[in-house]
């Protein structure tokens, strides 16, 4: 993965300076705003129960994209759109050659969704904005609100396409030539939906980039803690298992004499799904996707492939994980080469992202946010996959991250508290202002007059 730029990236105004006018302004986002665009949005691929399919670069994600850049623009904000469909839009600075502070996320879904996931980190940021704008507040460095192309990889692969080609991870022509199931391609659905943009990819560097997200697990709700600082991202490994044997007939064949894959591979899988056990509590393991040939009720299994997904905090921990992995293959393909009962088992790497620290300093500001809104917060990993992560590799990154109703995501009943996700834009406000600084300016005085006269209006 790339290093992450190290340039002067700071904005000139002070941080001692940006405090004193934050708490002169006690800025806030409006909940009710940002919970009605939520449900605007959601109205594009509303599904029977009450979730999302808006799949990538659809005529779906097409209308999604319509109407919130509508809104950008309408809050004053610049478009720009880049070669695999990601959209910047641009709030100026006083120093407009500073790299801007960025917030977004993605607005496609799974094809049974919910409301909230990627959707909320965009929205949240065009809320932030939408503050800005009526407050008239400049700020030193430009800021801009990024919707990120095909995070999800529901209908292309591979996964957090958008950031990754922006990162340089993923090269833009292996993004452009990536199928759906029909044959469909990147290209062509960019060129359809009229998001093939101009700028080239990876084109600018961000001074900081913040996303806002819903948690996706239980931790925060169980703890009855409001906001999570996330400092960094579990490394993944992905691997397919191939267990091969031989199809036979299910009536004539003993089972002495069976070359069953799949009797093979449920054991293999039983060993493998405790692997995680003694790495708590980092460690994860997933069997999550099973192929079983020729998938016939009275045909004996002659091949089973299934895939393995090990994650970790630690990058030598992750490794050993590995370690522990192919000696789980290793010693169930040698207990099955008797002559009648041959089973082989190979294992293939599919996938490897490290662990991903995030930038510290942009963590306390998340926090620092958290405690002047007296919020709850508490420091975590992610454990999913986000655009940040693809980002953290060249430019400082954080999360804020709020509680969703059971910890569920990826499913039409996924669902977070107004409060929480208001919460959770407001340290996103302070986050973001403290980072590209605020101009002191007649304009700042005059949005003070004007929520001072607010405040005493709505107190007679």
């Amino acid at each position: 993965m790339s290093t992450t730029k190290s340039s002067n990236t700071s904005p000139s105004v002070s941080a001692k300076q940006t405090q004193q006018i934050l708490d002169s302004l006690a800025l806030r986002v409006d909940g009710k705003r940002l919970w009605d665009a939520l449900m605007t949005l959601a109205e594009i691929g509303a599904t029977p129960k009450g979730g999302n399919c808006r799949l990538a670069l659809t005529e779906e994600d097409r209308a999604g994209r319509e109407l919130v850049t509508g809104w950008l623009e309408a809050a004053g904000l610049t478009l720009r759109v880049d070669e695999i469909g990601n959209i910047f839009a641009r709030r100026p600075g006083r120093n407009d050659s500073l790299p801007p502070v960025a917030t977004g996320s993605h607005i496609d879904t799974q094809p049974t969704g919910g409301k909230f996931d990627g959707c909320y980190g965009v929205l949240a940021g065009l809320e932030v904005m939408r503050v800005l704008d009526e407050r008239g507040i400049e700020t030193e460095a430009p800021l801009e609100v990024v919707i990120w192309t095909n995070e999800e990889g529901s209908r292309f692969v591979p996964v957090m396409m958008g950031s990754g080609v922006h990162a340089g991870l993923i090269t833009l022509e292996k993004a452009l030539s990536a199928t759906d199931r029909d044959g469909d391609s990147v290209a062509a659905s960019l060129a359809r939906t009229g998001y093939a943009g101009d700028i080239p990819v990876g084109s600018h560097d961000f001074g900081a980039y913040f996303e806002a997200h819903i948690e996706q697990g239980p931790v925060l709700e169980q703890e009855e803690i409001t906001i999570g600082a996330v400092t960094g991202s579990l490394g993944l490994h992905w691997f397919d298992v191939v267990v091969s044997g031989q199809e036979a007939h299910a009536g004539p064949t003993p089972m002495p004499y069976r070359r069953d894959a799949l009797k093979t591979a449920c054991a293999l899988v039983s060993d493998i799904l405790t692997l995680a056990d003694a790495y708590q509590p980092n460690g994860r393991v997933t069997c999550g996707e099973f192929n079983v040939h020729p998938n016939s009720r009275n045909v004996i299994p002659g091949q089973v492939r299934f895939s393995v997904d090990l994650r970790h905090l630690e990058p030598a921990v992750l490794a050993e994980m590995h370690d522990q992995l192919k000696a789980l293959c290793l010693k169930h393909h040698a207990a099955n080469q008797s002559d009648k009962q041959r089973v082989d088992i190979e294992l293939i790497e599919v996938q490897h992202i490290p662990p991903t620290p995030f930038a510290p300093e942009l963590i306390e500001m998340v926090r620092s946010a958290s405690r002047e809104l007296a919020l709850s917060f508490r420091d975590m990993e992610t454990g999913a996959g986000h655009d940040a992560v693809q980002i953290a590799g060249i430019n400082p990154v954080a999360m804020i991250f709020v509680p969703c109703e059971d910890g569920i995501s990826h499913n039409e009943s996924e669902n977070a508290e107004p409060s929480d996700l208001e919460d959770g834009a407001n340290v996103l406000l302070l986050a973001m202002l403290k980072r590209a600084g605020i101009v002191s300016s007649a304009s700042v005085a005059d949005s003070a007059n004007a929520a001072n006269d607010t405040t005493a209006e709505n107190a007679q």
